[in-house]
């Protein structure tokens, strides 16, 4: 009899509430585990994880919620996508201003720094059903770590943080080796892995807490930077299986694909340690539940807050090959991702083609544990529950609030070298690229505006998830029926687009139109900018506030609604509390004027200056 099935010894009955493990891998991508080989087969070794994906169905087409971690994280936390909750990338909480302004025609807008202490977080809600509720590892659901609010604000009764075994060797990663000596925190156990403390953590919660129903998170850093090896013993296994030298240079690893010893250390760490965890379930008796493991009535899901990251130059990670890309790109490589889920009565050794999502387990969890999902919140994952104990392979039994078949997945990444959103219904993905070439542009962009893929083909076979050929130009009339369906998508859940930068040197049509401020004033805590108009209307407002201004580590930014008038003003109301202000104007051509104007990003570094600086101060 499997471990997850259900089962009843000595008329004891199954325990109401389970216990419910979320497992989040940092960086993981989708080719590195060996459950999860297509194509070329990955060196790295992964018997533990593997064995978990007999125990339940592991999904291929399973997505993040977004292409980089915090986002992610976020997202999972709350059960709402990046964009509706404003927080579409790591750090954040800055106002929209270009990186380097003379090379950017395109402005990322503003996202929140942090999940807002408002939403009721999954960890919330399975508290107030009377779980006890843990978190180990990494938490990055702020502009920083250790910013607010940390896990016991947003609904973990227990919290460890710290890195574990990623802690970075010093002085460099061919020094400081994990010993069997006992006073070594990352003493080697007797298969030379070792000790993480995050996973030490995570096994004393359990421990703590199995008299009554518990919900872990368990956040490993791996495989997350630093690229290092604790254990040599492993460090050295994988030179001899790739066929290197072991390393005498601790810098830089140039091998192309999936060729890098440390990392493929570091994937075979993250399993011991999943393996560790799934043994204490399996061992443990279950106090709820004479005569039976914990294992037995234990839900356990397993992924990645994104894609791999590849690494570049001279450091190569890994390779997510076939896909495209990796970490912080909307192709394949940067949000597909290893899922698998395992538990009571849900189906075994299934390998299942079902769109799935990191969204869906806030809904999914809900329903094992039979809480009522909070008033007024609008999931936008699905129930997968369904279908993990009927039919993996059914997408049918997928289904969103209004009871339709879910075939959607959007992805919104304003960012970076990306800015790109893409939507994918059934076999087909579109990608919407925000910096494209214009029809007067005298500037080649890196990217076309649209391009479309046909994953998957009849029947649900493998067709171009390399996304190799665009077919955006051979089929316009789908193209932009995607187009609309995404930026529909995007608009109901008001998500912020990114803006022009009127100061790029890179022309721009319009540029010449773009507005002029002129003078700020405030009343009381009425404040507003006058401006005039020079040939494109001003359409939009936005105040930008800080309430820590100066702050020695980190400035946070919010976003507050303003009005716009007639007469060539926009007003706002300052909140209480805040240090310094500025004002976002927004042309009908979508160019972003900020008064008082901001240097660009690379600029302000290197004054050393921050964004107050630039700012208007409340006395």
């Amino acid at each position: 009899m499997s471990a997850f099935a259900v089962s009843s010894v000595q008329g004891a009955e199954r325990p109401e509430k389970p216990n419910v493990i979320l497992m989040l891998a940092d960086d993981l991508g989708w080719q590195d585990l060996k459950c999860y080989d297509i194509d070329d087969p990955t060196p790295y070794e992964s018997p533990n994880i593997d064995a978990l994906a007999k125990r339940g169905v592991l999904f291929r087409q399973a997505y993040s919620p977004a292409p980089t971690c915090a986002p992610s994280r976020c997202a999972i936390m709350s059960g709402q996508h990046p964009a509706r909750i404003q927080k579409t990338h790591v750090l954040g909480g800055q106002p929209p201003a270009p990186n380097r302004s003379s090379f950017e025609r395109v402005i990322t807008p503003w996202y929140s720094g942090r999940l807002a202490l408002d939403e009721v977080t999954l960890a919330e809600a399975l508290q107030a059903n009377g779980y006890r509720t843990g978190h180990s590892g990494k938490w990055h659901m702020v502009m920083v770590h250790g910013a607010e609010p940390q896990p016991q604000q947003q609904g973990f009764d227990v919290a460890h943080g710290g890195r574990g075994v990623q802690s970075k060797m010093s002085p460099h990663r061919l020094t400081g080796f994990a010993t069997n000596n006992a006073q070594d925190p990352y003493r080697l156990d007797a298969n030379g892995v070792p000790k993480d403390e995050v996973t030490e953590n995570a096994i004393h919660f359990i421990n703590e807490s199995k008299a009554e129903p518990f919900f872990l998170y368990y956040a490993t850093w791996l495989v997350h930077g630093p690229v290092q090896s604790r254990s040599k013993e492993l460090l050295e296994k994988y030179c001899e299986k790739l066929g290197v030298d072991f390393p005498t240079e601790p810098n830089g690893w140039k091998l192309e694909g999936q060729k890098n010893p440390y990392y493929c250390a570091m994937v075979e760490m993250l399993d011991a340690y999943v393996g560790h965890l799934l043994e204490y379930l399996e061992t443990t008796d279950d106090p709820r539940w004479p005569g039976h493991k914990l294992i037995e009535n234990t839900y356990v899901i397993f992924s990645s807050d994104n894609g791999g990251a590849l690494g570049s130059g001279k450091e190569i990670y890994t390779s997510n090959a076939p896909l495209d890309k990796g970490k912080s790109s909307a192709k394949e490589g940067g949000i597909r991702v290893p899922m698998i889920i395992a538990g009571p009565a849900i189906k075994e050794g299934v390998d299942s083609n079902v769109i799935a999502n990191g969204l869906d387990f806030y809904p999914t969890i809900l329903s094992w544990t039979n809480t009522e999902k909070p008033q007024g919140l609008q999931l936008d994952g699905c129930d997968l529950s369904p279908m993990l104990v009927t039919d993996p392979s059914d997408s049918t039994l997928v289904q969103t609030a209004d009871g339709t078949v879910r075939e959607r997945v959007v992805q919104h990444f304003p960012h970076g070298g990306a800015m790109q959103s893409s939507l994918r219904i059934g076999d087909y993905k579109l990608i919407y690229n925000y910096d494209h070439v214009g029809e007067a542009d005298s500037r080649p962009a890196p990217r076309p505006e649209l391009e479309l893929y046909q994953l998957y083909g009849d029947g649900g076979a493998r067709a171009d998830i390399e996304e190799a050929q665009n077919l955006a130009a051979a089929m316009p009339e789908k193209s932009q029926a995607m187009k609309a369906a995404l930026f529909a998508e995007l608009a109901a859940m008001d998500a912020s687009l990114p803006y022009l930068n009127p100061n790029t040197s890179l022309w721009l049509p319009n540029q010449e139109k773009v507005c002029q401020p002129l003078k700020a004033t405030r009343d009381g805590n009425t404040v507003s900018v006058s401006f005039q108009e020079n040939g494109a209307k001003v359409v939009k407002g936005y105040l930008m506030v800080t309430m820590n201004g100066g702050d020695a580590r980190y400035e946070e930014w919010f976003r507050k609604e303003a009005t716009l008038h007639g007469n060539g003003t926009l007003t706002a109301e300052l909140p209480e509390g805040t240090t310094h202000y500025l004002f976002n104007l927004i042309d009908e051509n979508n160019f972003l004027v900020s008064y008082p104007e901001i240097d660009d990003m690379d600029t302000a570094r290197k004054k050393k200056m921050k964004v107050s600086s630039y700012a208007i101060g409340v006395k």
